[in-house]
Parts: C-alpha cells; structure tokens; sequence
C-alpha cells in the first residue's frame, strides 16, 4: 500500500466476531488469507492492467506458479486456447463496472493441465468511493465437472439400457405370440431358436459397441449357419444403427429357416441369392431375397408362423414393406426398409 495512506481503506466488519477478536480483526484476516484451503488474489485497481499484489498459498498451489512469477502480472495469465471468450467477457465488463461477478472459466496451470476455475471477482473501494483493489477467490470445479459428467452419462446410458430392453422384449412378446403352439416341444424350440438368432445380434451389437452395424455382416451371420456353401451374397457397404439390427435379424433367421425347411435349401438342386442396395438419395436400403429351385406352395396353404413374424418385424418394428412373389424359377421376396430406421 506504499503511496496511499492506511486510512482510505476499509474492510467489511465481521458478520460476527467478540471483542476481543474485533480488536485483532486486521491481523486474523491477514491470518484466514494465508491459510485458508480457497485459492484467493487481490490485484491493485489504481495499476494498469491491474497487476497482483497479493496471493496466498492456496493459489500458488493450485496453479503450481512461484510467488515471483505471479506478482505483479495479471490474471489473464491462467487464460489459454479453450478459455471461453464469452466468460472473459463477463469478467472484464464487471471490472469496468467495478462490480462483483462470479465466472466458472476454463484455466491453464502451470504445467498446461487445464482446470474449472469457480472464480469470484469483489471491488474494493476507499473511504472516498474510489475503487482500491480487486479481491478475486477461486475454486477447483475440475472433480465436481467430471463427477457431473459421469453422472449424466450414466443417466443417458441408463436411459438407452432402458430403451433398448423395450425394444427387445417388445420383440420377445411378438416372438411368444406368434410362434405356434399346437405341440408343446415344438413351440419351445421355435422359441428358443428365435431367442438365440436375437441374442447373436445382441452379441454382434455389443462387439461394435452399439454402433452402426455393417448390413452384410448382420445378413452373413444369421444365413450362413443354414446355407454356408449354396447361398451368394452381394451388395455395397451399408451401414444399420442400432435399433434396426435386432429386428432385422429376426427377418433373416425366418427366411433362412423357412428355406432349410420347406425352400430352396430344402431341394437337392436349390440356391439362395441374397444382394442389397441403398435406396435413392440414401432413404435406407432394399433386401432381395431370392431362392431357386423350390415349387410354389398349394394356393389353399396358410400363412406360416414365420412368415406372420416376418411380416410383423418389417411392418410394424421397421416400418418398411415386404412384397413376395412366386415365378416358374421359385422365390423372389423384396424387403424395403425406410431411411426412419436405417441410415
């Protein structure tokens, strides 16, 4: 305070204090300054650039600089290229004003490390009114942010958990209504092969980490099994998000099921072709499925359960279209699932 007498600063009084502390108030606040945990600043407001002229230990600690080289600086120092410019903004208009304002701004330690800076600006004015000293106090946000952080990404993954569990037993439901349940044991095997054709794609989901899902990849894993050397595949590099995966996968199991059973892999000289495209402008994909070599079924046969689950699947869970039709070669089934579900 050299140059400016003693008397034109005034402190606020002890919200509360005895009397005997309010005579050592002077002293204990020069006490509580240096030894407090809070990092804490006072910067001479009569200077340009108003440099520091006091920083306790706290301070120093937190941003790992030496007495020497913070005084006399301002505090911009702690400023580096993810600062936001809108908090510094805030922070230079409430010195203009000469009032208080409290900022969380990003700010660089001495070792580059960045940290959340709670940081809380107060003027100080003489007894005349003018402004003295700027008292600035700061607190370490990082920990409480990435505690922040963590939970709401906990929340949205417990969210989307939740989300998918839906779909999943929404798919489930529709597995355990529809399967046929004529003979006990083949209704529980019916099932239960449905369940483990979902549980591959929950599997192949997993290993991509929910991603996007390459449409080959999903199509090849859940047709192979059924037809490894009499089945062609071919189609670009299309990707499926998430939630298309599962119901998808359904489709397939059926289709493959139905043609080891009753179609094209069931005869001796039978072949499936599997191809795919994009739709124009990249509104989803198409899905052919064509088999040869398999007659057409009597005019007066039912709808097979697996067929009502195919249906199911794409109309309602994927919101597409499924058109079959039969010609002298065999099979031809043409799936169209819509940009709503695919990308």
């Amino acid at each position: 305070m050299t140059g400016h007498s003693r008397e034109k600063l005034h402190g606020d009084l002890p919200s509360a204090s005895s009397k005997a502390a309010s005579a050592d108030r002077k002293e204990l606040a020069a006490i509580a300054f240096e030894r407090t945990r809070m990092p804490m600043v006072v910067t001479d407001a009569r200077k340009p650039d108003l440099p520091i002229v006091l920083a306790n230990k706290a301070f120093l600690e937190l941003t790992g600089y030496e007495a020497q080289e913070v005084l006399g600086r301002n505090c911009r120092f702690l400023q580096g290229p993810a600062t936001s410019p809108i908090a510094v903004a805030e922070i230079r208009s409430a010195i203009a004003g000469e009032r208080e304002v409290s900022v969380e701004v990003l700010n660089y330690k001495k070792s580059g490390e960045q940290f959340w800076n709670r940081l809380h600006l107060s003027p100080i004015h003489g007894d005349d009114g003018r402004i003295l000293y700027f008292f600035g106090s700061q607190i370490d946000m990082t920990e409480y942010r990435r505690i922040e952080a963590l939970e709401a990404s906990e929340h949205r993954l417990l969210m989307e958990v939740d989300h998918r569990s839906k779909n999943v037993l929404a798919i489930v439901d529709s597995i355990v209504r529809l399967s046929n349940a004529d003979d006990p044991a083949l209704y529980a095997a019916a099932i239960q092969h449905r369940v483990q054709a979902l549980a591959r794609a929950h599997t192949l989901l997993a290993a991509r980490g929910w991603t996007s899902i390459s449409l080959e990849e999903l199509i090849r894993q859940q047709v192979t099994p059924f037809a490894a050397t009499r089945t062609f595949f071919s189609g670009p590099d299309i990707k499926m998000p998430a939630p298309v995966v599962q119901p998808l996968a359904l489709v397939l199991h059926e289709l493959a099921v139905n043609a080891a059973h009753h179609g094209a892999l069931a005869a001796a000289q039978g072949r499936l072709s599997i191809s795919w495209k994009a739709r124009p402008f990249g509104a989803g994909f198409n899905i052919r499925w064509q088999e040869v070599g398999v007659d057409a079924p009597p005019k007066s046969a039912r709808r097979g359960f697996g067929t009502v689950i195919v249906g199911a699947m794409v109309e309602k869970q994927l919101k597409g279209h499924l058109e079959k039709t039969w010609s002298d070669e065999g099979l031809l089934i043409d799936i169209e699932v819509p940009s709503a579900a695919s990308t």
